[in-house]
């Protein structure tokens, strides 16, 4: 089957100029169906990336066919921050109206096609751990174009974007010290724990930098171990506690002694019906939060679509909640339906979670696991609606933090900051974003700058910390006053 050319009216990023299969014939090309609010899809890059590696002198190249989910993912900015939060190095073509996606019969995220140098199909597959397949089908397509006399002389110049430096790079999840009133940020991009004092009403200076910076998975001191983009973060008793995500492992940071060690996970990831065991003998799949409590660590297990236990007494980490598969449904810990949880807090009784892919609130028994549903209703089913719990909507959510009967939430693709009161049943927004702003980071009014995908809050006294992703920045909401103001860190 010959490959359908690409629309001539779609937009692409990551790339200087527009590209077609007529201006790539003689490559061998593969087209990479994505979303990137998946985390299927975001596992799958390290493979793109090896094959991009391995075939890098090569007349192969790889485009990436961005098909959104949610609505906030047909934004061309939103996309091109994705792009550079998860450092992908070859074009995406902006695929909103699923021109692409039909003339290719995809039905799932993440999909395949490898297509050979005379512009055929070799083949299409979907999923995760599909690497091999792949390279078989690039090196056969680049095998047979040499065979033909098709294959490219030259490999074409293509130019990706470069990322912008900030004191931040797309900050993840916040904890709190309350014994010296220090607060950590998972600075995700630059593959470190920060720790900050406040300085004033809303700058601050940087403690301890925890971590080395370069992307890796080495124990040690502060200076020499290393992490790969970590987000999760729970402080207890001198403890903190790291999911490193894209490790697949839990660390422990030692504030005391200066050190940090693996606490939970092999560095492989696991796989669909992982049940758990000895710590650091279990793989662990994109752990995403982490909240410590007195019996044990309850971390958002996003890889698998549940909720997991890790208990300090005996070292061993298992399922608490959630059945694998992807879906949104209450009932007993075994048998419920969770989709891709990225948050988590909890009270005496209950743990509170964000279900992502579901764009639900949940909570899950401490005692047993059950599994209720305050927000959501299905994979596809997003707004954003204030209002009793049962028409209250929220988008892609991602932070999650119990406070005086309350739980904030960092509605994510809402660009927004949402509380659920929990006596009332009852959703209302307490940070959205303008419509409009002619502010910028550098400028005067920062107050006035919309958040931008923020991923996590922390609630502390009147006080509420937002992880402001996209902006690269710590965000101070006044619960009083509901002022918003950047916290300026030296």
């Amino acid at each position: 089957m010959r490959a359908p050319e690409f629309p001539k009216d779609v937009q692409w990023l990551n790339t200087e100029r527009p590209l077609s299969l007529s201006m790539l014939k003689g490559h061998v090309v593969l087209l990479d169906f994505w979303t990137y609010c998946c985390i299927n899809c975001l596992h799958v890059l390290p493979d793109l990336s090896w094959l991009e590696e391995k075939h890098h002198d090569e007349p192969f190249v790889v485009i990436g066919v961005h098909t959104a989910k949610f609505d906030n993912e047909k934004d061309a900015d939103n996309i091109r921050h994705a792009i550079q939060r998860y450092e992908i190095g070859h074009p995406v073509v902006v695929d909103n109206h699923r021109r692409i996606w039909e003339s290719y019969t995809v039905k799932a995220w993440p999909s395949f096609v490898v297509i050979d140098p005379d512009g055929r199909i070799i083949g299409m597959t979907s999923g995760e751990g599909k690497r091999d397949i792949l390279d078989d089908w690039v090196k056969q397509g680049l095998t047979e174009g040499r065979r033909r006399g098709s294959i490219a002389k030259e490999k074409i110049d293509i130019h990706v974007s470069t990322q912008p430096k900030h004191v931040l790079s797309f900050p993840g999840k916040l904890a709190y010290n309350p014994e010296n009133g220090r607060l950590f940020i998972s600075d995700t991009n630059h593959h470190r724990i920060l720790e900050i004092e406040k300085t004033g009403r809303a700058s601050a200076s940087i403690t301890r930098i925890i971590g080395s910076g370069k992307a890796g998975r080495e124990d040690g001191s502060f200076s020499t171990s290393s992490f790969f983009r970590p987000q999760g973060l729970a402080y207890r008793a001198e403890k903190l506690y790291v999911c490193d995500t894209d490790n697949h492992l839990i660390r422990e940071v030692n504030l005391t002694t200066e050190t940090v060690c693996t606490l939970g996970g092999t560095g492989e990831q696991g796989w669909y019906g992982e049940k758990g065991g000895p710590a650091l003998e279990t793989r662990l799949n994109s752990p995403w939060d982490v909240v410590a409590q007195d019996d044990g660590l309850y971390i958002a297990m996003a890889g698998p679509h549940q909720l997991w236990r890790f208990d300090y007494s005996t070292g061993v980490v298992d399922v608490f909640a959630g059945s694998g598969q992807e879906n949104i449904w209450d009932g007993v810990a075994d048998e419920a339906l969770l989709a891709q949880p990225s948050g988590i807090d909890a009270d005496e009784e209950w743990l509170y979670f964000a279900d992502s892919e579901t764009s639900a609130l949940r909570k899950a028994r401490r005692k047993d696991g059950n599994v209720v549903t305050l927000v959501g209703s299905g994979l596809f089913d997003f707004g954003l609606q204030d209002g009793p719990f049962s028409v209250a909507q929220l988008q892609h959510p991602l932070g999650v933090a119990y406070h005086g009967r309350k739980v904030y939430v960092a509605d994510t693709y809402n660009h927004a900051i949402r509380v659920a009161y929990l006596e009332e049943g009852y959703m209302e927004t307490l940070i959205g974003r303008p419509k409009k702003t002619t502010c910028t980071i550098e400028g005067e009014e920062c107050s006035a700058l919309p958040l931008n995908e923020p991923n996590d809050v922390l609630v502390v006294g009147s006080t509420l910390y937002v992880a402001d992703t996209n902006n690269h920045l710590i965000r101070l909401v006044d619960l009083r006053t509901k002022e918003l103001h950047t916290l300026y860190i030296e």
